[in-house]
């Protein structure tokens, strides 16, 4: 059985043969899970992101123009500029008075 005393700031020195078991390393982060009567110290394992498995799965873009375009193709639109619904007139956005967008641009909106 190892031991190891607290500090006066509460620290305790993990002894290295319980380290090496573990597979801590400096700046790992422990837990303290309490059962019953016993204490586990054990390793925190972030668990993976569920999304990485996807990581290269589409491909790289470089604009915004790319990603639309791609998007278009995927969902078998025409491609921009070419009957695609209208933007929002940039005047719309302007500040000042608030005022309503007319009905067409509202109903046909997408944003890019």
């Amino acid at each position: 059985m190892k031991s190891s005393s607290i500090s006066s700031k509460g620290q305790v020195t993990i002894p290295q043969e319980v380290r090496v078991r573990l597979g801590l390393k400096v700046g790992d982060r422990v837990e303290f899970v309490m059962e019953d009567d016993k204490t586990i110290l054990r390793p925190v394992r972030v668990r993976e992101n569920p999304f990485r498995r996807y990581l290269g799965a589409y491909p790289a873009f470089k604009s915004r123009k790319e990603i639309d375009d791609w998007i278009s193709e995927m969902r078998d639109e025409e491609p921009e500029g070419k009957g695609g619904l209208p933007l929002m007139p940039m005047s719309f956005l302007r500040s000042g008075p608030r005022r309503k967008a007319p009905n067409d641009y509202l109903n046909n909106w997408k944003m890019r």
